[in-house]
Order: structure tokens, then sequence, then C-alpha cells
């Protein structure tokens, strides 16, 4: 099992002329867009289908009025003004997405980077939606699958890195790498960036995404602040996100 990462969501549009029939693909947007999937979904949600689009989300409610709208621009819920006439019902806080709101109902999602990063791996053997909340579940899950290779994707800001990202990335290639009946046969140069970020970072991991670009501009916001302790924590949900053929994030 051979182990790669993209860093950077400048490195996507590259997925469509990659074999990945063979690749589980792994994405993290920590903050926070796969962190709030993996909320819901362990909240009761039937699915979440990511689209990298407002309009796109605005014709699904079109077509299936009983479905929820959920999604950020610069971190905060689309207005009706962005949408063509349509307050979404949530934003990208995992906070929000609360069991008396969402057990049952299918949440249609669109967010900056994290839905195009979901969507960018459609072609791939296994598409995962993957944070700090679900790590352990998502590992075991890859070691029983035993892909070819495991490709994980960090979604990141904009068109540049987020170190929330790698550092979840780091974390899981070490859940992969401690059991020796299944540690990966290779890791690529920049899954070892990963793998060795994390490790630099993990006496204080707090501290050390706590000054992320995307954690400092979170912090700032006072309704959405105690995003960043809720994402970071650790194994909280044992769960899988799994993206089906149909596009929808479904809990395996």
């Amino acid at each position: 099992m051979n182990i790669d990462a993209l860093l950077s969501p400048a490195e996507l549009p590259a997925l469509a002329r990659r074999n990945l029939r063979g690749t589980a693909c792994v994405v993290f947007d920590i903050l926070r867009a796969t962190s709030t999937f993996i909320t819901a979904l362990h909240h009761g949600a039937a699915a979440v289908i990511p689209v990298s689009e407002i309009a796109e989300a605005v014709a699904r409610r079109r077509q299936q009025p009983g479905i929820l709208l959920a999604g950020e621009r610069n971190g905060v819920r689309i207005r009706a003004a962005q949408s063509g006439g349509i307050d979404f019902d949530f934003g990208n806080s995992p906070r929000e997405f609360t069991p008396e709101l969402v057990c049952g109902r299918t949440i249609v999602s669109t967010t900056t980077n994290g839905t195009r990063a979901l969507r960018a791996g459609a072609g791939a053997k296994s598409v995962l939606a993957a944070s700090f909340l679900n790590l352990s579940a998502t590992a075991e899950f890859l070691r029983r699958l035993a892909p070819e290779e495991i490709l994980l994707v960090c979604a990141g800001t904009a068109e540049s890195v987020a170190l929330e990202d790698v550092l979840a990335a780091g974390a899981l290639i070490e859940l992969l790498s401690a059991r020796e009946d299944a540690r990966p046969t290779s890791l690529s140069d920049s899954a070892e960036i990963a793998r060795r970020t994390f490790l630099s970072a993990q006496a204080d991991l707090p501290a050390a995404l706590g000054g992320s670009q995307n954690a400092r501009r979170l912090l700032a916001i006072p309704e959405l602040c105690d995003d960043v302790a809720f994402c970071l924590q650790r194994d909280i949900f044992n769960l899988v996100a799994v993206m089906q053929p149909d596009g929808a994030i479904r809990a395996a």
C-alpha cells in the first residue's frame, strides 16, 4: 500500500488525468467542511451531497424541496443575495448540525474548497471525507479496504496549503503506520512532509492548529470561534464518511 498526498488545492486539476481506479482518496477540510459533514452524519443525516457552486445547490432544492441547503463563502452562511433569493439553512459550522435539525434529512452543501476537493476524486475506487473527529475509524476502514494506493487530499485555503489539513493527513499516516501487519510500503515525499509536520506538532496540536490562517480567521468571529476547538477533537465519532457512486456521502 503506497501513500501519496496532495498538499495544495492547486494540484486538484491534475487528478482528472490520473488513473485512480485502484486508489482510495481521503479528503481533509478540517476547518471545516469534512468535520461538518461527519458531524451531520453522526447526528443522523441521511446523506450529504457536496456540490461546487451555489447555483447547483439551489437547483437541487428546486428539484427536491425537502432537502436542506448548507454552505459558506468567505466562511459565513450563504444568504439570499448570493444565491438568487434563498437563505441557506446552515452555514459550515459543525455545531449547527444538531440531531433535531438533520436526522433523516439530506443536505446539499457547497463550500469554498472542501466540496471541490471531494468532487475532484470522483473517479477513485473510494472517496472518504475525513477529519480528526473520525480519524481512527477512517484508518481502520482503509486497512480493511487495502487499496493499492491511498491519496490524501488536503482541501486547503483558496489555492494555498492549509496547515490543519496537512496535520490531519500526517496524523492518519501515523495511524496507518502503527500496525506492523498493515504498514504502508512507501510514502511519497509529500506524504512524508505531512507525517513529519504532524510529528513535530503533536505535542501541542491545539497551539499548532490555532496558529493556522483558517483558525485565526475563525477565532476572530465570535459566533464561529468555538468551531476550532470542536474540529480538533480526536475520534469522538466512530463512523466512516464514504462518497457513493451517486455523489452523496453517507455513513458507513
